[in-house]
């Protein structure tokens, strides 16, 4: 059978020119209902990514093979997620790629740690804390529907306590007092080692950033992206309503053995090289 042909199993995006799309599991005996009509998944099989089925009201959805995005942004959620705008420089900023070792405190949905994943693999590996087995049970069914479970290992175990490993490549923070994982983020670390931590609130930026400094990390420094769309139509362009604006602040740090005790009023935040 050609790769690129729907099988009973696959997964795959029904998406209408109206702006709808969902993420589904194909099986053959089953149906899909929309608001646009139904789909029998029996109708999808066989058919090739960008074909086009008809749901029982006429309506037409395109069959479209999944990105790591439409995981990412389908994703089962109980906490807010980190959003693909802040993930993207998350990755570049830590040069988390293929055989990185990364460390997670703050699993929450696993949407960063999905995405990560997929980054890391085939000989890397994500070690992702989470206090809070509710989540997990969350994270782990979020990590198999994309078919990256193989490349995390999820850890009930409180983050602040210490990671059980050392010379990672990376620290990602997720956690509501991130100042207190400053440490055991350090001593995880390889040196020049990058951390990168995802803050609500300016006062945890303004906290977290002194605590850094004062343990010796330095490129410290805190940005935050705003995401706008544009109605791209011919003689109607122009910028949506509605756009994805403050999600979080993210600050990015490197280890090093400098030895400093001092607050970051003395020892300015260095700007981002991305800016």
């Amino acid at each position: 059978m050609l790769k690129h042909l729907i099988e009973d199993g696959s997964t795959v995006l029904l998406y209408s020119l109206k702006g709808k799309s969902w993420l589904v599991k194909v099986v053959s005996k089953n149906e899909f209902h929309t608001h646009f009509g139904v789909v029998k998944f029996s109708d999808i099989v066989g058919k090739r990514y960008g074909d086009v089925v008809q749901t029982n009201l006429g309506q037409e959805l395109i069959l479209l093979e999944p990105l790591l995005v439409d995981y990412l942004m389908k994703s089962e959620r109980r906490t807010q997620i980190v959003y693909p705008k802040d993930i993207g420089i998350i990755i570049l900023e830590t040069g988390i790629g293929p055989g990185s070792m990364v460390i997670e405190a703050g699993t929450g949905s696993g949407v960063l740690t999905t995405a990560i994943a997929n980054f890391v693999r085939p000989t890397g590996k994500v070690y992702s804390y989470e206090i809070r087995p509710e989540f997990i049970e969350i994270a782990e069914r979020n990590l198999k529907k994309a078919g990256l479970q193989d490349y995390v290992v999820i850890k009930n175990k409180d983050a602040s306590q210490g990671f059980d490993e050392t010379e990672a490549d990376a620290v990602l923070i997720d956690v509501g007092a991130p100042w207190s994982l400053v440490k055991p983020a350090f001593n995880a670390l390889k040196g020049g080692g990058a951390l990168a931590a995802i803050l609500p609130t300016i006062n945890q930026a303004e906290k977290l950033a002194v605590e850094l400094k004062k343990a010796g990390f330095v490129k410290v420094h805190t940005i935050e992206l705003l995401c706008r769309s544009i109605e791209a139509r011919e003689g109607m362009s122009r910028p949506s309503t509605r756009m994805i604006a403050h999600t979080a602040y993210l600050m990015f740090a490197r280890k090093s053995f400098l030895k400093v005790n001092t607050s970051c009023k003395e020892y300015p935040c260095e700007g981002s090289e991305l800016a």
